[in-house]
Parts: structure tokens; C-alpha cells; sequence
């Protein structure tokens, strides 16, 4: 059964930068493409990034230039770094598989954009 647990959001201002983390348990991680998706208030869940178990990355025009996704298959952890941060990336932050992701989505991350 693999178990994944997000940390590291919290409240930042505009302009202001975070890094989300995501530590996966399974023996097959290195070999699975990871996404990090998103779910603002009162919107549907939406993929913002995610990364080839090879390192290959690739993110939703929303995000990319600011948001920059990375692995360390040594470690199963998949990270998110995030700059430039704006109020509308606002949202609960979960990691996931890119594919067939796992029905439980866990809790999420929470990351607030303001002044």
C-alpha cells in the first residue's frame, strides 16, 4: 500500500517563495511519474506540475516559469519549489501519481498567498 504525505505549505506574501515536499512509501517510486495538483476553494482539482520518474517535468501554463518540479528517487520525495508566488495559487496542494492516482488523496498541503 503506498502512502504519501505532503508538507511544507503555509502563508506567504505575493512575490514570496515556498517549497513543497512529498515523501512516497513503495518500492517502485523511482519509477513513477509524480504530479503535484491543487484545489482552490470552490474549484475543481488541477494538475499544476508533474515529473517523469526520469526527471523529465512538465507544468500547466498557469504555473510555468514561476514553479519548478524535482525528484530524488534516493530519497522517494518529489519536490515543489514555487516563486513568484500570486494570490490565485491560493489552494490545498497535494502530491499524487501522475497516473491512475491513489483514491486517497490525503490532506494536502495548504498554501496561502497574501498581504
Amino acid at each position: 500500500q503506498v502512502h504519501i504525505v505532503e508538507y511544507g505549505g503555509g502563508l506567504v506574501q505575493p512575490g514570496g517563495s515556498l517549497r513543497l515536499s512529498c515523501t512516497a512509501s513503495g518500492s517502485s517510486f523511482s519509477f513513477t511519474t509524480m504530479g503535484w495538483y491543487r484545489q482552490a476553494p470552490g474549484k475543481q482539482r488541477e494538475l499544476a506540475a508533474y515529473i517523469t520518474g526520469a526527471g523529465s517535468p512538465n507544468y500547466a501554463d498557469s504555473v510555468k516559469g514561476r514553479f519548478t518540479i524535482s525528484r530524488v528517487n534516493a530519497k522517494n520525495t518529489v519536490y515543489l519549489r514555487m516563486n513568484s508566488l500570486k494570490p490565485e495559487d491560493t489552494a490545498i496542494y497535494y502530491c499524487n501519481k501522475r497516473y491512475q492516482p491513489l483514491a486517497d488523496w490525503g490532506q494536502g498541503t495548504q498554501v496561502t498567498v497574501s498581504s
